[in-house]
């Protein structure tokens, strides 16, 4: 059974950083993607950043680009999302998702989706003006 827990939201000030963890266990083999959603109050869900854990592909929301950066550390299977230079808009709770892309016969390097198959319970990040 695949699980993904986030931790590290909270309450900073806006130009403040935060931190956000992901714990990913469960998958079969490590050819996975894992995407950062966010979901503020009244707004639809927005696909922020995901990391192929192939090679290590990338991608980041124009809103975030040169804020936010995503890495992995594949021998602890942990995908990390830090948030530099945050501002009020970037409120909201954001969720670790996981799939598959070869399920789908994609390449492996592929990481966007606006489906993963997997989701994590979702931290909150407040950021105050």
């Amino acid at each position: 059974e695949v699980q993904l827990v986030e931790s590290g939201g909270g309450l900073v000030q806006a130009g403040g950083s935060l931190r956000l963890s992901c714990a990913a266990s469960g998958f079969t083999f490590d050819d996975y993607a894992i995407v950062w959603f966010r979901q503020a109050p009244g707004k639809e869900r927005e696909g922020v950043s995901c990391i192929s854990r192939s090679d290590g592909s990338t991608y980041y929301a124009d809103s975030v680009k040169g804020r936010f950066t995503i890495s992995s550390d594949n021998a602890k299977n942990m995908v990390y999302l830090q948030m530099n230079s945050l501002k009020p808009e970037d409120t909201a709770v954001y969720y670790c998702a996981g799939w598959v892309p070869r399920l789908y016969g994609l390449a492996t390097t592929t990481c966007r989706t606006t489906s993963p198959d997997y989701w994590g319970q979702g931290t909150q990040v407040t950021v105050s003006s």
